[in-house]
């Protein structure tokens, strides 16, 4: 027996004579119910392709377009539109009615008496009756800057994952290794306290943006590389992670600057630069511990997959730092996915399909361990590897 294409069997469950027989079926309440719904959809759908993307939605409704993307394709279908009209429900004034049965920890302490920055905030959606993989969001902010408030990947809670997001100490606070150690610390407290949490500990994952890519890079290569005096490493709990999605961060610090080229903003070997404050002195004159720091030196075939995403402008971290990591892992063997995602800069990335890429990678690698190659793909330039 032979099987449609994904995209083939899409096109018909979503062609006029599908929905019309859809229609012709279904009772005249029902019709009459979902007439205004159709006849706005296809008055916004300015191509007349039958589906809606971003730039088709008025700016007050692209905030649920990931939400009513159902299928994560980067479309929305008139079946998608009908069900997500139909089930929705007003809005609380604060906050919906399913966040509100949320259980949400904050400023845990990973390591009790130590630091003010040795704490996290865990996120749980219910159900709350089964162990699920847990994804850690990583701040970034150079090392210098930022906090495990405003996690941005809270939503994930709601597709079936625990969120944890971490605090590390900063560049003004200790230098290098202390942030990797205090996210390995992190990790082995919660795979440690999985059961308080409702967590697989088998199943971890870190995504991080810019710094905070970087730590996530460095967790899923070197996640047993950097011995420390902490309490939490004793050695019988693991600070390994099963799956990285890493945004824009920098992997070899001795070449920023030759990699930005004159398209760089910022002068990564200045004595006050993020990455000179990062290992306690000029950039340059610390080359051993630059090269502790890169996750290239620790790509080995214990590498988990990997999701890399760079904006092709981006002017504090050039692209070429990602194209060489995703080249390493590739080189080794490990599966890589890397996005390019044009004329974009250092995040803020407006395509919604990236965002829900970065979510089904954890999907396939977490819960479904299906090959992320083989799903729908972002707008953007794509490498993949295995």
């Amino acid at each position: 027996m032979s099987l449609l294409p994904l995209g083939v069997f899409i096109a018909l469950l979503n062609s006029p004579s599908c929905l019309d027989e859809e229609e012709r079926s279904a009772d005249r309440s029902t019709q009459q119910r979902h007439t205004p719904m159709i006849r706005g959809f296809h008055e916004r759908d300015s191509n007349h392709d039958g589906f809606l993307t971003p730039d088709e939605l008025p700016p007050a409704m692209r905030a649920n377009f990931l939400k009513v993307d159902a299928d994560g394709d980067g479309r929305i279908s008139l079946r998608e539109h009908i069900s997500f009209l139909s089930v929705r429900k007003p809005k609380s004034t604060k906050q919906s009615a399913s966040r509100r049965l949320w259980k949400i920890d904050k400023g845990l302490a990973y390591r009790i008496g130590d630091h003010e920055k040795h704490t996290l905030d865990i996120y749980r959606a219910p159900p709350f009756d089964h162990p699920k993989p847990l994804v850690i969001w990583i701040h970034g902010g150079g090392w210098r800057n930022g906090s495990s408030s405003n996690c941005p990947i809270t939503e994930l809670a709601e597709q079936g994952f625990v969120v944890a997001s971490i605090n590390y100490r900063l560049s003004q606070h200790a230098i290098f290794p202390a942030q990797i150690h205090d996210c390995q610390d992190a990790v082995r407290w919660l795979r440690r306290n999985h059961q308080r949490f409702g967590i697989d500990p088998m199943r971890f994952g870190a995504w991080g943006a810019s710094a905070g890519g970087h730590l996530a890079s460095l967790l899923g290569t070197a996640s047993e590389a950097f011995p420390t005096a902490s309490p939490d490493s004793d050695g019988t709990v693991s600070a390994a992670v099963q799956a990285v999605c890493d945004w824009y961060g920098p992997v070899d610090l001795l070449q920023m600057n030759a990699h930005a080229g004159t398209s760089g903003t910022l002068d990564h070997d200045a004595p006050d630069s993020p990455e000179s404050q990062l290992l306690g002195g000029p950039l340059q004159s610390r080359r051993k511990l630059a090269e502790l720091a890169s996750p290239l030196k620790w790509i080995s075939a214990d590498t988990p997959p990997f999701l890399i995403v760079h904006g092709e402008e981006d002017p504090l971290v050039s692209v070429k730092q990602s194209e060489l990591l995703h080249q390493s892992l590739v080189a080794a063997g490990i599966p890589s996915e890397f996005i390019s995602v044009p004329m974009a800069k250092h995040g803020g990335f407006s395509d919604p399909r990236i965002r829900q890429r970065c979510f089904r990678f954890f999907v396939e690698t977490l819960i479904t361990s299906d090959n992320p190659n083989s799903r729908p793909q972002p707008a953007g330039r794509h490498a993949s590897g295995k």
